[in-house]
């Protein structure tokens, strides 16, 4: 290894000695949702919460909101169509779109509503 390597390796190990833990995040703050149903089988959920590290925490919470919705309807099923997620000083918001079945419907983004509700309440994530 050359010199200069050497060197780059060296302050590379001492920012990695140096580095402090990170402390874990606050939980994010679950401050709504409203589901609307738009036609027969097909729901709209809109979200809205603080503290989200990523889009991926309040999609969950329209995940969760969206398989209650089935259940309450007597359907075992919900299949996710869109989710659109904005941001704006640290409140954030998604609005969710998701089909609801009784059968279990096509495509890859299906949600056994029995197994989300179970997912949710074990995560700590409100499903009204």
């Amino acid at each position: 290894m050359s010199r200069g390597g050497l060197i780059a390796t060296m302050l590379l190990a001492g920012c990695a000695s140096a580095e402090e833990p990170v402390e874990d995040a606050p939980p994010p703050v679950y401050e709504g949702v409203t589901t609307r149903s738009l036609d027969r089988n097909l729901v709209q959920v809109e979200a809205r919460m603080e503290g989200v590290r990523d889009a991926a925490e309040i999609a969950a919470y329209t995940r969760c909101a969206a398989a209650l919705f089935a259940l309450s309807r007597g359907h075992g099923f919900a299949r996710h169509l869109r989710t659109n997620v904005k941001e704006k000083g640290g409140v954030w918001t998604a609005d969710a779109v998701y089909t609801i079945s009784p059968t279990l419907p096509r495509g890859s983004r299906v949600i056994d509503a029995r197994v989300e509700a179970a997912t949710c309440k074990e995560n700590g994530i409100p499903t009204v």
